[in-house]
């Protein structure tokens, strides 16, 4: 199965299902669905950062601050963030993400639930190529000074600029 034949939950504003729909779908009819995002930090709190593939069907190219993705049909956002962390990480055995809040993300062409988590990965990482196209660990002084410089997903700085709202509040 392609990523863009996956079946994800639909849902409404209140974030209820009320229907299914393929990712492929989703996205050509902006039908909202759910995300997880993962700040994925080293044992030396350093933060994953990457750069997604040209081949992404969503924001091909730019840099995101979170590993992540969608929640399956039937998947909550717990198990999906596990699964998120470990498949775009390349590891297994993470310990599980803890949640940290929710936010409805909007723009022109996208709409989706987003539940945002903190993680830890001690572990070496092996990112899946067909994901990642450049990663490294950033401390958050370097994170902070490329934010004007490299093109980041929008869904992942917003999620980003809540997570210091959060951390500040």
């Amino acid at each position: 199965m392609t990523p863009s034949e996956e079946i994800l939950d639909i849902v409404d504003e209140n974030d209820e299902v009320v229907g299914q729909a393929t990712r492929g779908e989703a996205t050509a009819r902006r039908l909202r669905h759910r995300c997880v995002f993962i700040e994925a930090r080293d044992a030396r709190g350093r933060v994953f950062v990457h750069r997604r593939t040209p081949t992404k069907l969503v924001f091909p190219s730019h840099y995101d601050m979170f590993v992540g993705g969608v929640v399956g049909a039937g998947e909550s956002y717990d198990e999906a963030a596990l699964r998120e962390a470990e498949e775009e990480l390349g590891v297994s055995g993470l310990p599980r993400p803890e949640p940290l809040f929710r936010f409805l993300y909007a723009d022109a062409g996208h709409t989706w639930w987003s539940a945002v988590y903190r993680g830890r990965c001690e572990l070496p990482v092996s990112p899946q190529v067909e994901e990642v196209a450049w990663h490294a660990f950033l401390d958050d002084a370097e994170l902070e000074r490329r934010l004007d410089e490299w093109p980041w997903v929008p869904d992942g700085a917003e999620a980003y600029r809540r997570l210091r709202e959060f951390r500040a509040g």
